[in-house]
């Protein structure tokens, strides 16, 4: 399931900068980033639960926002791309 994720944390406020890195950080290991506070996740249900459980303790929801696009299983048709920044296919192979 593609899951599109955008964040929005307050650096003005206490621990704002320390959030904001852990709340790119746990979003890195589970999806890739396509905007500077956009990531597209492409996980099953419960890992996506647990992921986004970690980003509900990790912000303080008084100053900052996450906001989750559901794009479902057939997400390929409902995305397009334009411009410079690359990408790769979630579900294509990947070498590293």
């Amino acid at each position: 399931m593609m899951v599109l994720v955008c964040y929005d944390v307050s650096i003005v406020s206490n621990n704002g900068s320390k959030r904001l890195r852990k709340v790119a950080k746990e979003l890195k290991n589970h999806g890739q980033r396509v905007q500077n506070s956009v990531f597209e996740l492409n996980l099953d249900w419960s890992t996506f639960l647990k992921v986004k459980n970690n980003l509900n303790k990790i912000i303080d929801d008084k100053v900052d926002s996450l906001r989750f696009y559901y794009l479902g299983n057939k997400w390929n048709g409902k995305i397009e791309h334009i411009g410079a920044k690359t990408t790769y296919n979630t579900e294509g192979i990947l070498l590293i």
